[in-house]
């Protein structure tokens, strides 16, 4: 079986090249595979179901119209889009995995991340991620008025991309330890995730096996996407015009 994986792409009405890309991909390329994930921040923010956009829209449609070619979708949540919920999964005709979530992909069990949580080192980002993701902050978030929550989520971006411009890129990365540690409690050699937009493929050891830590890419400058099937694992990057 074939399977495409993509992340951050942080969909946003500013970036129409992005989207483009986007549903280019989902036309040509998807529908030859048999699934295609997305390993968070799919959108820049995302605010709740209830504030569906034109362009929130159109994504979940076209999503829609892949499934019914057969390929099936998965959708994981992010920093920026965690707020996604069952309403859009329900108009996209998708699933909402976990993070993580161990898969296996012909034969091979696979660990699939965001890769947030992995960013030990970033201590005061660790804490607001406890707090965001907490059951009790959602509902309370999910709650506040539109205009409230839109500009709570301008200030979290701001504040999110101006912290991460001061620190070093050593604290944003992933923290190695974690990462084995991850790996070896959920009993793969294989992990697969995005966030730190540092696309590679890692060859490691855990437990004195080879492993590889899959890194995606952010589409800004260019699109990423990882292709996995019975000859292995491909890693590329492609223009977005």
């Amino acid at each position: 079986m074939r399977y495409l994986f993509i992340s951050d792409l942080h969909l946003e009405a500013k970036r129409p090249d992005i989207t483009r890309a986007f549903l280019r991909l989902l036309e040509t390329r998807a529908a030859q595979f048999d699934a295609l994930y997305i390993l968070g921040d799919f959108f820049e923010v995302w605010l709740g179901d209830d504030t569906i956009d034109e362009l929130g829209r159109e994504v979940a449609d076209a999503l829609a119209r892949l499934t019914k070619h057969g390929t099936k979708v998965y959708l994981m949540h992010g920093n920026r889009d965690f707020l996604l919920g069952s309403r859009f999964c329900r108009a996209a005709n998708c699933t909402l995995l976990k993070d993580p979530t161990t898969v296996e992909l012909n034969g091979e069990r696979v660990l699939l991340m965001h890769g947030d949580s992995l960013c030990t080192d970033d201590l005061g980002y660790m804490r607001m991620r406890r707090w965001l993701r907490n059951p009790v902050s959602r509902f309370v978030l999910r709650n506040l008025s539109q205009g409230t929550r839109h500009k709570l989520g301008r200030k979290l971006r701001d504040e999110s991309q101006a912290r991460t411009q001061m620190k070093s890129a050593d604290i944003t990365d992933v923290n190695l330890g974690a990462v084995a540690h991850t790996m070896r409690a959920n009993g793969v050699l294989t992990l697969i995730h995005g966030h730190t937009h540092r696309p590679a493929i890692h060859d490691l050891m855990i437990d004195g096996q080879p492993a590889k830590r899959i890194v995606l890419g952010d589409w800004d400058k260019a699109g990423w996407a990882l292709e996995v099937d019975e000859n292995g694992k491909r890693l590329e990057s492609f223009p977005l015009s």
